[in-house]
């Protein structure tokens, strides 16, 4: 049997950064199969089953844990099914794909019944009926507390569509759907009313003026929209990712992967006015553009674009587009509207999705 060495000394995982921790857990793992045109470091697997193949097939998994991904003080467990399926499936759409068919695996602990269950898989279908996906399969087992939700997406892109992180070239046009920053603010408003609750009981929160932010948060959409409408204009990203833990996350990861710069111009970031009053209510100090690089949660598309597409996507009211790729060797940056650059960071390590 093959001997294990381990290093002497302990490194935390909280030290390493998500991307270098993955780069060092699956160093040594070439790819040794032909079909496997694409492993860790996209958003999805890329796989294709035939030489030649025109279509190549896609896949993604994500996993969500209780107290870590989701608090059921506040998620209601019909919400947390469907959010867990669009999540996985916002993953095919960031590689320019269609999602076919999806596989559920639950970890639970005693403390949730038959019926809660029922819920949690109503949620499930909900989701796979709005994007014509099949339930095919997945895993049950027992957990000694909490739950544990994992669901693979499988999907499909035509091989000349096919987009990933690494295609973005100089002067290209950095676009992103929908509004940012929404989704956590959602969250700031539940953790809010989750504190204030925990103090009496007896308060009944009012969160009927929050609906957008809360729905953004507690029911994410994939947006399959995007990709149907930029198919439709015959436009192809040159790169794309979808924007999981924050604006500046997703930006670093398409530079990295492209080997490029990039400038962002922080009044061309969509930020929905709901957002914006969230934010001023937590703190005089939050600003919105924060939530929007360092939130999460948004499953929006981050993508770049041939300078001669911008005709065909300019009157696209759900894209936007808010900068420009630099070349190799220059940072990310965010120019503010005094003309000032601030560098790019990710926030420190949140997971290990690959």
């Amino acid at each position: 049997m093959e001997q294990l060495e381990y290093q002497e000394g302990r490194t935390e995982i909280s030290h390493m950064g998500k991307v270098p921790l993955i780069q060092r857990l699956t160093a040594d793992f070439p790819i040794r199969n032909a079909s496997t045109l694409t492993g860790v470091g996209d958003d999805c697997a890329v796989i294709q089953s035939m030489p030649g193949s025109p279509t190549l097939t896609l896949l993604s998994t994500q996993t969500l844990v209780e107290g870590v991904n989701f608090d059921m003080m506040y998620t209601p467990l019909r919400h947390l099914g469907y959010k867990a399926v669009a999540i996985a499936v916002s993953n095919i759409a960031a590689m320019n794909g269609t999602p076919r068919q999806v596989m559920v695996s639950i970890a639970v602990s005693n403390r949730y019944s038959v019926e809660a269950l029922d819920e949690l898989y109503a949620g499930i279908l909900l989701c796979c009926k709005r994007y014509d996906i099949d339930l095919v399969g997945g895993n049950t087992e027992t957990s000694r507390a909490g739950m544990v939700l994992t669901v693979t997406a499988v999907g499909e892109v035509a091989a000349s569509s096919a987009t990933y992180r690494r295609g973005a070239a100089l002067h290209d046009l950095v676009c992103c759907s929908g509004d940012l920053g929404s989704a956590y603010a959602g969250l700031l408003v539940l953790e809010r009313e989750k504190v204030t609750y925990q103090a009496d009981p007896n308060f009944q929160p009012d969160l009927d003026s929050y609906d957008y932010v809360l729905e953004r948060f507690l029911k994410p959409e994939p947006r399959l929209d995007i990709v149907r409408l930029l198919a439709e204009r015959e436009v192809v990203p040159t790169s794309m990712i979808d924007v999981g833990k924050g604006l500046a996350d997703a930006v670093l990861h398409l530079c990295r992967s492209s080997h490029c710069g990039c400038e962002i111009y922080e009044e061309r970031i969509p930020i929905d006015y709901q957002t914006s009053r969230v934010c001023s209510e937590m703190s005089k100090n939050m600003l919105p553009v924060s939530c929007a690089l360092n939130g999460g949660d948004d499953y929006e598309l981050l993508f770049t674009i041939s300078q001669k597409d911008y005709e065909k996507v300019k009157s696209l009211s759900e894209v936007h587009i808010i900068g420009h790729i630099t070349e190799q060797g220059m940072p990310a940056v965010l120019v503010t509207p005094q003309n000032t650059t601030i560098t790019l960071r990710a926030q420190a390590f949140q997971g290990t999705d690959q």
